[in-house]
């Protein structure tokens, strides 16, 4: 009888080891991660707040705030009772490749204060993360707005307006990969505009000028900036049929910008290709 009763005994302590070795704290009511990021292991949400429109104040490159509008998120995670601490600088890391694996760009980490602010532009989508880490708990921040870059639609008549008056106009919808030449197939939309525009105004030869933000090295910047104007060159040449004699390209980097360079919409404005009367 005795033996049956240890038996028993140590069956019952068996089974609750392994009901603490598998139980998880559970996520706040309506908490949920958010689709781009799944959560660090052992961890659940404890508070959770989404608004379909609010503002918030990121650190951009230097620290400098840039305050974002769209759909807002907040996630709090906390260590499962009993889990292991993963150390705070590897949940921002996790947090930082798995973004940018799918595009993203680290704009802001701070070591010192734990904090790290990631950009990703996708599916039409400009998303801003900001992940605070500690040993036990994290924080994620996150705003979801329409890109702002190339927002202004190209139209022929209104470029060759421009030119007219000002003898040069900046084109917005053509797109490229970042730190790449190759011209994506959604920029069609905008050359078939600029060649319309050159068809128009037979008589006009024009510089294309390729321009970029100050991110990365202005040699870098400088020859990038000179092969996406002879990609647009070529592409009206091949593609649009406008003579190549009417048109020479030429890169100047972050010699001219529209904008700031010290804000993401400001540095998406100079990100442009612009038509300059010879």
């Amino acid at each position: 009888m005795k033996n049956s009763v240890k038996l028993l005994a140590g069956v019952s302590l068996v089974c609750a080891m392994c009901g603490l070795a598998m139980a998880a704290d559970p996520d706040v009511p309506g908490g949920k991660d958010h689709p781009l990021l799944s959560r660090m292991p052992n961890f659940h949400v404890s508070e959770y707040k989404e608004k379909d429109f609010d503002s918030y104040k990121f650190l951009d490159a230097g620290a400098k705030a840039a305050v974002t509008e769209g759909h807002f998120y907040h996630l709090q995670y906390n260590l499962d009772r009993g889990a292991a601490q993963p150390g705070e600088l590897k949940v921002r890391r996790n947090i930082q490749d798995a973004l940018k694996k799918i595009g993203g760009r680290v704009v802001f980490d701070d070591n010192f204060n734990k904090v790290s602010t990631i950009v990703l532009k996708r599916d039409g989508k400009e998303t801003w993360v900001e992940v605070r880490s500690f040993n036990n708990m994290y924080r994620l921040t996150i705003v979801e707005r329409q890109a702002m870059a190339q927002e202004v639609t190209a139209n022929a008549e209104a470029m060759g307006n421009d030119i007219g008056a000002a003898g040069h106009v900046a084109v917005y919808g053509i797109y490229f990969d970042t730190g790449k030449a190759a011209i994506k197939p959604e920029s069609d939309a905008a050359l078939n505009e600029v060649a319309k525009m050159l068809r128009n105004n037979s008589g006009l030869a024009v510089y294309v000028v390729g321009h970029t933000d100050n991110t990365g090295s202005f040699e870098a910047n400088i020859t990038l900036s000179q092969e996406r104007a002879e990609a647009v060159v070529a592409r009206l040449s091949d593609k649009f049929g406008i003579g190549p004699d009417r048109m020479k390209a030429r890169g100047v980097a972050s010699l001219a910008p529209v904008a700031s360079n010290d804000s993401e919409e400001g540095r998406a404005k100079n990100r442009r290709v612009e038509l300059v009367k010879q």
